[in-house]
């Protein structure tokens, strides 16, 4: 009787669960129900924002439901990137990075302190843009030329300032890398995000930042500021005139990335919803044509592909944090 009563238990049971997958299918397919928050962990005006509120403009369009953007600055992005690692793996906490969300874990080992959050705590989904980074001064300063710019600072050693989105950030890192290439010492000033840093060049209040084409690109144009060379591999397209600092005799380069995760653990389903989403999102013309009035344009890549970027990108900053050492 014993093993008759488990079967029809077992029978039940498969029963039950076979009744129960068309509601769990259903469930999935009805994602989103309401809207998706993306998260930027910047305030306005840097590139997570500039490229966050078209594409999430665009994506929502193609999931037929609102995705609202969301600004959460401090500690170099690491409380907002933070905030959706530990975020229900349900889909409707999304996170426009910047390429520090490699690099905060690291900085957070060379400091001795318990991490805000770990990457094996976000899924990849999409990366959106991958443009180096611009130097750029106030138009009315009196470098010229990069050769100027580092001749002063060599000179005045700490009297050149330069400002950026937090320790350890997207704007911090590259200009790091300048100081250490050229053996210079520039005064590091922290923001809480790109916006910040930008309008704090533009005041007068630091002399430099190191920052993405779209958030300087139209203070170029307008005559406010002025680029003296980027981190890239050749001449950018919205920038053309703007040497490389290759170019300039310094082997440096730095991308300055930005592209979308979700919490680890979200379902399959959903997440493939997203990653479609994401594809409308970089061939849809308005969200193109946001990006191209930026200085920017798409540099798409899938999950698996952006998953595997993402683990090379994290051994090569891991090697550059150690460089740097500790900041305080």
């Amino acid at each position: 009787m014993h093993d008759v009563s488990r079967r029809r238990f077992l029978a039940t049971a498969q029963a039950a669960g076979l009744g129960l997958m068309p509601w769990i299918a259903q469930a999935q397919d009805e994602y989103p129900a309401r809207p998706v928050t993306m998260l930027v962990p910047f305030p306005p005006g840097g590139v997570a924002d500039t490229v966050g509120r078209p594409v999430a403009e665009a994506m929502g369009r193609a999931l037929k439901q609102s995705m609202v953007v969301e600004n959460k600055g401090g500690a170099g992005g690491g409380i907002g990137m933070a905030q959706v690692a530990k975020a229900k793996a349900d889909g409707y906490n999304v996170l426009m990075a910047l390429s520090s969300v490699v690099v905060l874990p690291e900085a957070d080992k060379v400091l001795k302190r318990a991490p805000m959050f770990t990457l094996d705590q976000l899924k990849p989904v999409a990366r959106f843009t991958a443009d180096p980074t611009v130097l750029v001064v106030r138009a009315e300063s009196p470098w010229k030329t990069l050769a100027e710019f580092l001749a002063h600072a060599k000179a005045n050693p700490g009297a050149v300032t330069f400002g950026s989105s937090g320790n350890y950030g997207t704007m911090h890192v590259p200009m790091e890398q300048l100081k250490a290439s050229t053996n210079t010492f520039m005064l590091h000033v922290p923001y809480t995000g790109a916006g910040p840093a930008i309008m704090a060049v533009l005041a007068g209040q630091v002399d430099a930042v190191s920052t993405g084409p779209s958030s300087v690109v139209q203070q170029i144009k307008a005559g406010k500021l002025r680029a003296l060379a980027h981190w890239g591999e050749g001449r950018l397209s919205a920038l053309p005139e703007v040497p490389s600092l290759k170019e300039l005799g310094l082997p440096i380069t730095y991308s300055q990335w930005s592209g979308m995760f979700v919490p680890a653990g979200t379902p399959e389903p959903v997440v493939a919803r997203l990653r479609a989403a994401a594809k409308a999102a970089v061939e849809d013309p308005r969200a193109k044509q946001a990006l191209a009035s930026a200085g920017s344009s798409f540099q798409y890549q899938d999950a698996p592909e952006f998953e595997r970027f993402v683990l090379q990108d994290a051994k090569i900053m891991a090697a550059v944090v150690q460089r740097i050492g500790k900041v305080e």
